[in-house]
């Protein structure tokens, strides 16, 4: 039986990594085969995951011998945390490794709603010549908002600042003196999002941001505003995004992340009809450079734990 068990992609190098010291089983397919996975976890010392293996109840008790869950992202929230500590079980993201990726999706999902003209292909193939309906925005000299301001959206604030963006931010877990405010101004939630011409959401999902983003939020927003979220799925409330933007509340969206994931066709039918929308598989923070770096970060920190 296996001492490493890795039930989502990871980079193959990285799993050689673990292979050449422990017996590793690696198959992206086990986190849709929960009967085999609960039938190898019990030997396991060490499980590695992404965000859809949810590491708790059943599947976290059969964990006997368990001594390191980590997480091929930064993400916790389909790991019970709560339940690994009481067990002094460590769980180990990979802190800082996608960060980049993270921050050029949001720039050049932000480019792509503001112009609008990068799904013309096929009119233009038509013959057709839609220049004066696609005759989009510029970000400079626009305001960037971003919620949460950690290391994501400081690499955000970075670029958007390189854009020539003025750039504002709410966090209340970063104190009013930390260097971080260099890179964006300071600002409440709400005049944020009264204000903001890009909204970028940068938070986890607890129980104070689930549906952050609702309904009445929404109707704050300037009509000429777009939404990105590749924080967490549950901090925007779906429903009343996809109306919001048939109504023409709002001027675009960004989703990478969602409730369900893979959708539900209940799930997708929100999203018909929505105009200017992007929607991405939870792949804003995944890279070939970036799944390196996740990945042979957690799988440096995985030996380093069983060589305890």
């Amino acid at each position: 039986m296996p001492d490493i068990i890795i039930t989502e992609f990871m980079d193959e190098d990285a799993v050689a990594q673990l292979a050449a010291r422990h017996d590793t089983l690696y198959d992206p397919k086990l986190v849709d085969d929960m009967p085999r996975l609960m039938t190898l976890l019990p030997q396991a010392r060490a499980l590695i995951v992404r965000n859809r293996t949810q590491v708790r109840g059943d599947l976290l008790a059969a964990g006997t011998k368990l001594e390191v869950v980590g997480r091929l992202g930064v993400g916790l929230d389909n790991i019970d945390v709560a339940a690994c500590t009481a067990r002094a079980l460590p769980v180990i993201p990979a802190t800082g490794a996608n960060d980049l990726s993270v921050a050029e999706w949001v720039m050049t999902t932000a480019l792509m709603l503001l112009r609008g003209a990068y799904t013309a292909t096929d009119a233009v193939i038509a013959g057709e010549w839609p220049r004066n309906r696609l005759m989009g925005r510029e970000l400079s000299g626009r305001i960037m908002g971003l919620i949460g301001f950690g290391s994501i959206a400081r690499e955000v604030a970075i670029r958007a600042r390189a854009l020539g963006m003025d750039v504002m931010a709410y966090d209340p877990f970063v104190g009013d003196g930390d260097p971080a405010w260099s890179l964006a101004r300071q600002h409440g939630l709400e005049p944020l999002i009264r204000e903001a011409d890009v909204i970028s959401l940068h938070v986890p999902l607890t129980d104070d941001t689930r549906n952050l983003i609702d309904a009445l939020r929404l109707k704050r927003m300037r009509k000429d505003a777009v939404l990105l979220n590749a924080a967490r799925g549950g901090v925007v409330d779906e429903a009343a995004l996809a109306a919001a933007l048939k109504a023409g509340e709002i001027a675009g969206a960004a989703l990478d992340v969602f409730v369900e994931e893979p959708l539900s066709a209940k799930s997708a039918a929100h999203f018909k009809g929505c105009p200017n929308l992007i929607l991405t598989p939870h792949i804003a923070g995944v890279t070939q450079e970036s799944n390196v770096r996740v990945s042979t970060l957690i799988a440096t920190k995985v030996i380093e734990v069983l060589a305890q």
